[in-house]
This record gives structure tokens, C-alpha cells and sequence, in this order.
């Protein structure tokens, strides 16, 4: 609804990082244009500044800035590239609950924001989302298209002004919403004490990484999905991993794929740092119940797994 609010059409072009969940790409491709991979930086995941500035056309009609797992986008940069070439911002705040750039929510800093209240999100209803933007032109025409076309000023009974969706959660889905936002604060901390429990244990040991600890006093990161990524010198075997997490009883996931690399679109070998970091990273538990026994015991396979691989 967002897109079709900036009046995106067939042809033209929306950039978007390669290492994303495919929910953050396709909108663009239901209008007919054309999302355009760019690589993303090797310490926080997200779209690179720089590869987006390359990637702009006369056909560029958006970007859009997706905070992968709760870590952060250079907001800055892009904001001002997005207002150099006068193209709008677009934040997918999905995974980003809970994660503040500089003293700013994710989600309100661009002309318009999205969350995701899948069950595996730190708010959930269920399914659904959510827009957020301070544009009133925007809210007014997205408030048109979610009532299948209706404008809230007309009077006259069913009677359409566009060609418009539904994507209304139900009474119900709201209801669980709002019994979940004020919780908001616990659920978001109890997910950075989930991370920070694995952090502190891995930052102590060579040949894995996490998402970043950010140094700026007024952000931080909401950490939806801690992540670790193998050294090279590792030759991580992520099939292998998951084979003895399985064994143990464990849930784990892989990180997502460059979007490039999927049958529908073209491939871009050139994003680099996409088509090499995917493969050496998993997602770990983080589950907002999960016990600090249940995260050592996945601590201790890992470590176990790495002095193997290392032997």
C-alpha cells in the first residue's frame, strides 16, 4: 500500500539490500517494477550506503532500508541520499522493534515505516502489521486503499474512488496487539538480555561474530534475531550445525539468503559480501522464555562444534 502511495509503476526501479526476507522485496515486484540488489555492509547486514548511491537511475523511484534482524541502516547517509536525488525512504522496521538510530524509533525516521506482527516477532498478533508514517498525504492515501478503495470522507455508501486492498487485521488480532504493547518495554529487554547472555560469551572467542554493539550512547538495538557468523577459516558447515542442534533437540535457523540467488529474479555476484556472509552465519534460539540453561546448553554445542571443526 506504501509503494502504491508513492505511485511506484510498472518499469520502474526500487532499491533494496540483496540479504533480506523476501516479504521486504516482493510488494515491489506486485506493481510491476523492479527491485535492484544492492550488497550490504559486513558488520551490521544492512544495505550498504555507498552500493545504493551506485545503483540509482533516472527509472529510481525509492529506496528501501530494511533493519535485518534489528540491526540498525545508516540512516543518515541514506536519508541523505534519498533527499540529494529526491527519492523517498522507505523503512522496513519488521525485525526492528525496540531498535532506536540515534535518539529516533525505527520506522519514523523515513517517509514511511513498516512492522510485522508475525508470531515470531517480538509483538505479535498473530499475523498482520502495521504503516506508520509522518506524511500526511501518504496516511491519507493508504487509509483509502486498506478500505478497498473507499475514502473516510466520502459519504456515498460503497462507492469506490480507486482500485484498492484490505489488509485490515481483525478486532481480535488488535485486541492481542494492544495487550501486547503494554509489555512492550519487558518483551524488548527481555530480548537484549537474550542476546547479550550469547554476546558475552562469544565475544570471548575467536572465529565468531555477532550482530554489533553499537558505541553512539542514544542507539541501540532491539536484537529480534541474535546471529553469529563463522570465521572463514572455520569452513563452516551450516547443514552440519543444524544436523547437531537437531540431534539435541535445538531449533535453530539459517540466515537468509541473498535474494538474487532465488530462480525469479538475476543473480549479482557482484554484491560481494551477500553471496559470502549467508552461508557462514546461523540464527540462534531467542525465544523470550528461553532459560539462561537452555541458552548455555546452546552455547556449549556451538563451542563443542567449533573445536571439532577446528581439530
Amino acid at each position: 500500500m506504501g509503494l502504491t502511495a508513492l505511485m511506484i509503476k510498472p518499469d520502474d526501479e526500487v532499491i533494496i539490500a540483496d540479504i533480506n526476507w523476501i516479504a521486504s522485496a516482493v510488494p515491489i515486484t506486485y506493481l510491476g517494477a523492479k527491485p535492484v540488489f544492492v550488497d550490504v555492509l559486513a558488520d551490521t547486514w544492512c544495505i550498504d550506503p555507498a552500493k545504493i548511491e551506485a545503483a540509482i537511475t533516472p527509472k529510481t523511484k525509492a529506496i528501501i532500508a530494511v533493519h535485518l534482524y534489528g540491526n540498525l541502516c545508516e540512516m543518515d547517509e541514506i536519508m541523505e541520499i534519498g533527499r540529494r536525488h529526491n527519492i523517498p525512504v522507505i523503512e522496513d522496521a519488521a525485525e526492528a522493534l525496540g531498535s532506536i538510530y540515534k535518539g529516533k524509533k525505527a520506522g519514523s525516521i523515513g517517509d514511511f515505516g513498516v512492522f510485522s506482527f508475525h508470531g515470531t516477532k517480538t509483538v505479535t498478533t498473530g499475523e498482520g502489521g502495521m504503516f506508520v508514517t509522518n506524511r500526511e498525504d501518504l496516511y491519507n492515501i493508504v487509509q483509502t486503499l486498506n478500505n478497498h478503495g473507499r475514502s473516510a470522507k466520502n459519504t456515498k455508501q460503497f462507492w469506490c474512488e480507486m482500485i484498492g486492498f484490505k489488509y485490515k487485521i481483525s478486532n481480535i488480532q488488535a485486541a492481542i496487539g494492544c495487550a501486547q504493547m503494554e509489555r512492550i518495554d519487558e518483551l524488548i529487554e527481555r530480548k537484549r538480555e537474550i542476546f547479550f547472555t550469547y554476546y558475552n560469551c562469544f565475544k570471548k572467542i575467536n572465529y565468531i561474530r555477532m550482530n554489533p554493539v553499537p558505541d553512539e550512547p542514544e542507539t541501540q538495538y532491539g536484537y529480534w534475531m541474535p546471529t553469529i557468523v563463522f570465521d572463514r577459516i572455520v569452513n563452516f558447515d551450516r547443514g552440519k550445525l543444524l544436523e547437531v542442534f537437531k540431534q539435541n533437540n535445538i531449533d535453530a535457523r539459517v540466515v537468509f539468503y541473498p535474494l538474487s540467488i532465488m530462480p525469479m529474479f538475476k543473480r549479482k555476484q557482484e554484491n560481494i559480501v551477500s553471496y559470502d556472509i549467508y552461508s557462514r552465519a546461523i540464527n540462534l534460539p531467542s525465544y523470550h522464555d528461553l532459560s539462561v540453561a537452555d541458552m548455555r546448553r546452546v552455547i556449549a554445542i556451538i563451542i563443542e562444534f567449533l573445536r571439532k571443526e577446528l581439530d
